[in-house]
């Protein structure tokens, strides 16, 4: 008798005993924050600014973090991605679309309303992209904490949105926040893309033949100015399809056990004062949170609605509106991406914290909404009010 080796389904392993890892998420954010506006602040700020490498290449920790140990995160979720796409949840055109139409909703949606409210200063208006971000972490590690009574169709659902949301927010950095495009480390880039293709074709079976030239893919795109986390969704692509489901289980636990909470430690190493609440009505920041907070959900819902109602897509079995609304609110904790756009839109270190504080305000408004919202529908019966096919 053949004995196949079982593997559990990382999506699926992370609802039934991941709540560990939200509680991570939110524990080192609570952590780092508290540290970083105590007496220790100062030495702690340092800490993670502190620069190391080799001599080709320096950077601080919390770029090693970002770029470096968060491309391994990525290339996990591509992993999910690709398998869903070969045979699973997005294996059709018609589930292929409606994250994507969403996705772009939950983009367009924030923009606007930041932009309303800041379309008077010039200045403020440069973090127009600021609340357009889905942190895949955060949200992912948010939705965790429900554990296993959220469908599994949802979490992929969110799994696809937040991906494309990022690669949207990628390329709006790429296209309107990078100052200098290296276009030969892109084309280097390419070049190693297309080796690793070529290599997936060919049937290569060892998996460090694809890992050791994906260490040189991030390379040239970090070199080429473009986010290098798009580094570990083309490398998850080329991996040949009988290899996904073994490298996911390997990446798992170092993944939601490691790399996400040392990114929320990293990234949540903040000053931040109760003077800053007086400013969370000032434009900046209502443009910030309402575009989180508002914006994302409502962008999500109305695009994919109208993507069901003109049977462009239709939702996921099992899959209630309310859910869909409940899973944009989850959209809404920008986090570190909103973050990391606040740190290229603005010099002033005024428009920083304040712009800052605004995205902490508005993920965690989210946060709550989303919880309360998908909580409150579990139970009932799984009926969506719009005909699914």
């Amino acid at each position: 008798m053949v004995v196949r080796k079982h593997f559990i389904h990382p999506i699926k392993e992370l609802a039934e005993n991941g709540k560990l890892t939200g509680l991570l998420l939110i524990l080192s954010t609570i952590f780092s924050l508290m540290l970083s506006n105590s007496d220790y602040g100062d030495s702690y700020l340092k800490l993670w600014n502190t620069e190391i490498g080799f001599a080709f290449m320096h950077k601080s920790i919390l770029h090693w973090i970002n770029d470096g140990l968060m491309v391994v995160f990525f290339l996990m979720v591509g992993l999910e991605i690709k398998r869903e796409i070969l045979e699973g949840e997005l294996s059709t055109r018609k589930q292929v679309i409606l994250p994507v139409v969403a996705a772009f909703g939950g983009i367009l949606s924030p923009a606007l309303i930041f932009f309303l409210f800041n379309s008077r200063d010039p200045e403020n208006l440069h973090g127009w992209a600021i609340p357009t971000a889905t942190d895949i972490a955060f949200s992912l590690g948010i939705l965790t904490l429900l554990g296993n009574r959220v469908p599994f169709a949802l979490k992929i659902f969110l799994t696809a949105l937040a991906i494309i949301d990022d690669l949207g927010a990628i390329l709006i950095i790429a296209i309107f926040y990078t100052m200098e495009m290296h276009f030969k480390m892109i084309l280097f880039a390419a070049l190693v893309f297309i080796i690793l293709m070529i290599m997936n074709k060919m049937r290569v079976k060892k998996l460090y033949f694809f890992l050791l030239p994906g260490v040189a893919l991030w390379y040239f795109v970090l070199k080429s100015g473009i986010h290098p986390t798009v580094a570990g969704v083309l490398l998850a692509f080329t991996i040949p399809a009988d290899m996904l489901e073994d490298l996911e289980h390997r990446l798992n636990k170092p993944v939601n056990y490691v790399i996400l909470p040392l990114f929320a430690l990293a990234n949540t190493a903040m000053p931040v004062s109760l003077d800053h609440a007086g400013n969370l009505v000032a434009p900046l920041s209502l443009g910030i949170i309402l575009g989180l907070f508002i914006g994302k959900p409502a962008g999500i819902t109305l695009a994919a609605l109208l993507a069901v109602r003109f049977k462009v897509a239709f939702l996921p079995a099992g899959i209630k509106w309310k859910q869909i609304i409940g899973l944009g609110f989850i959209a809404g904790i920008g986090f570190t991406m909103s973050i990391f756009i606040t740190s290229l839109s603005y010099e002033s270190e005024y428009a920083l914290t304040q712009a800052k504080f605004a995205v902490l305000a508005g993920s965690l408004f989210s946060a709550i909404a989303g919880i309360l919202i998908l909580k409150s529908s579990f139970g009932q019966e799984a009926q969506p009010d719009i005909p699914a096919d």
